[in-house]
């Protein structure tokens, strides 16, 4: 269920091809090595949730859950599903402080574990557990008052980026593959906004997608996200005749150490 990863983020410096990255492994312990490096407080780490209707299974992920990590196969149900609400939808264009979130449009090849990470721990109440003079803190306010396609290329071009991304690359359990290799694995990350609204954070669609309001105490593992979020994708493969199932989900919440 996982993407891999070992060697070098990067797998061509030239110019006339799309910056690619290593893909991450979907392990809590790797996405929570990279947003520790990156700044966000260790008070906060990502668990596997092992299901999405067993309360006792549940019991065992740190509550309150601030954002969700969905690993999911780019099957053609998920393609279709993707195309038929992306057409009707503008580019996204917003910017500046008082967007409701943070969206980063994913440009850089097989990143989309790191842009997952980053709208997970750039929105919502984590941000505010970003130490100050961090990589997060500093592209947060490098990118507030940026559109879209500028926003995109300040990921191109943070070298500490990178060099984070690398170094937990190399943390992977299994053997990752090339960087020019294609992963028919995507994340997709959730969050709950300040207005309570339900977020789907994907940098490879039009913008942030507004999926619903929260009531004031309930977090994104309740039962409401679960059902406007995670679960959205599960019934749609099964309704497609039980095709792709190997999905997967993190979340971030109250570390245990």
């Amino acid at each position: 269920m996982s993407s891999t990863s070992t060697g070098t983020a990067v797998a061509s410096s030239d110019a006339s091809k799309a910056l690619r990255f290593v893909p991450l492994e979907n392990n809590p312990e790797v996405m929570s090595s990279l947003v520790h490096k990156l700044g966000l407080s260790s008070e906060l780490s990502w668990h596997d949730v092992y299901s999405l209707d067993d309360p006792s299974l549940l019991a065992f992920v740190p509550r309150p859950a601030h954002a969700l990590l969905l690993v999911f196969p780019t099957s053609s149900a998920y393609e279709k599903a993707r195309y038929e609400e992306d057409k009707f939808l503008p580019d996204y264009s917003g910017t500046g402080p008082e967007e409701e979130v943070l969206w980063f449009k994913q440009t850089i090849g097989n990143a989309c574990g790191l842009m997952g990470l980053l709208h997970a721990a750039c929105n919502g109440m984590t941000r505010d557990l970003i130490a100050p003079s961090t990589t997060l803190s500093h592209l947060i306010t490098d990118a507030l008052p940026l559109d879209p396609i500028s926003r995109s290329k300040l990921l191109e071009t943070s070298d500490r980026l990178a060099t984070a991304h690398a170094s937990a690359a190399a943390e992977g359990d299994t053997t990752a593959p090339a960087a020019d290799e294609r992963v028919d694995l995507h994340y997709v990350a959730f969050v709950k906004s300040a207005k309570n609204s339900l977020w789907e954070l994907d940098g490879g669609r039009k913008g942030p997608l507004n999926r619903g309001k929260l009531e004031d105490g309930e977090d994104v593992l309740g039962e409401k996200a679960l059902e406007l979020g995670p679960k959205r994708f599960l019934k749609r493969e099964e309704e497609a005749g039980g095709g792709e199932l190997r999905f997967s989900l993190l979340a971030l919440g109250p570390s245990l150490d």
